[in-house]
């Protein structure tokens, strides 16, 4: 704890008075760019992963990177939602997995969390996913499993996202677009759903934005062409697969720099 006030400090003395205009900015409103859906699990960082700063990304976080669909029981996500595209005038929406989720794991195996009652209940609503790897993915076992639990897990909350009814108004007009990605802690990498491709791909090989990477509902939507889409996302986008870029570079020289010591 002690380290947290040290840093509120640092933050008070450092940061704010050479950062002064643009918190005073902040305290006249927000505009983020995207409402970003993302797991509790603290080794993420959304604003750090996309490099964006305070006031351009809302933000909702919970076990699993979960939307309960419309009708269940309210947890809060709905409302958010609602909020951003009724009240902020967002138009992108992106769930992000990523590896080594304890939720995922903890889905697959629910006999293991006779002592976390309300978690297992949370849970339910990616029942959906556990169902879908029990169905299609039984041979798949360890790190692999898990894996194609956290992808399979996106595509089921963008799914239960399309129910909602603000969402669904703002898809029927075109004026929505929502993402899929996957964050893979070890590398860095980011890894997105093409809906024309059916998988996920590195998010530094698309072009910004991605044709197809729109969810369409029904199949009725046509492919988001790149002039098609309009406002800051696509900054967003640029900033997220540059840090991608740049990490994986480091990751190289370090072990060019490892084989250098080691002869």
């Amino acid at each position: 704890m002690q380290k947290l006030v040290h840093g509120i400090h640092q933050f008070q003395s450092n940061v704010v008075p050479s950062h002064r205009e643009f918190f005073k900015r902040l305290a006249d409103g927000q505009r983020p760019e995207a409402l970003f859906i993302t797991c509790s699990d603290s080794r993420i960082n959304p604003n750090l992963l996309t490099q964006t700063k305070p006031g351009e990304l809302f933000i909702i976080r919970n076990a699993g990177n979960i939307v309960p669909p419309h009708g269940a029981a309210n947890g809060g996500e709905g409302a958010t939602i609602e909020y951003a595209l009724e009240g902020l005038g967002v138009t992108d929406i992106i769930v992000c997995g990523h590896s080594h989720c304890g939720a995922m794991q903890g889905l697959l195996h629910l006999e293991e969390l006779s002592s976390m009652p309300t978690v297992k209940a949370w849970l339910s609503h990616a029942e959906a996913t556990r169902r879908i790897i029990e169905g299609n993915y039984p041979d798949l076992e360890g790190d692999a499993r898990l894996t194609a639990t956290v992808e399979e897990n996106v595509l089921v909350q963008l799914e239960h996202l399309k129910t909602l009814p603000s969402v669904a108004a703002r898809l029927a007009k075109g004026s929505l677009f929502l993402h899929g990605w996957v964050y893979k802690i070890e590398t860095g990498e980011v890894f997105a759903y093409d809906a024309s491709e059916g998988q996920f791909l590195p998010l530094e090989n698309f072009r910004v934005p991605v044709t197809g990477w729109r969810v369409d509902h029904g199949g009725a939507t046509p492919p988001v062409e790149e002039e098609a889409v309009a406002g800051l996302f696509p900054r967003l986008l640029r900033k997220a697969a540059k840090l991608i870029g740049d990490t994986q570079k480091l990751g190289r020289m370090a072990v060019a720099k490892g084989s250098e010591i080691e002869r």
